[in-house]
């Protein structure tokens, strides 16, 4: 019975977690790239710009000024594809 627990005990330390596996690549585009797609959606200025890890992936996160306003776009940081776009709430806190 030992031997069962310590089988299935390495088992579980070998197995990959997959979001684990997905922090660790490397990004296929930079944040000036990404930073020059959000920019074309929302024109404005950038006043926060971060990778993290959302969802299913890693993604470059842009809060862009548009006069009173927060557009808050997010660029996939392997494909380039946008994968949010919306506006904040005023006096929102991320």
């Amino acid at each position: 019975m030992k031997n069962l627990a310590l089988i299935a005990a390495i088992a579980l330390v070998a197995t990959v977690n997959p979001a684990a596996a997905a922090r660790k690549a490397a990004p296929k585009l930079s944040m000036a790239q990404a930073r020059a797609i959000a920019l074309k959606i929302a024109p404005g200025r950038v006043k926060d710009a971060e990778y993290e890890y959302e969802g299913h992936g890693w993604r470059y996160s842009f809060d862009i000024a548009q006069g009173p306003r927060i557009h808050e776009i997010g660029v996939d940081a392997m494909t380039g594809a946008i994968v949010e776009n919306s506006f904040e709430r005023p006096g929102a806190k991320d």
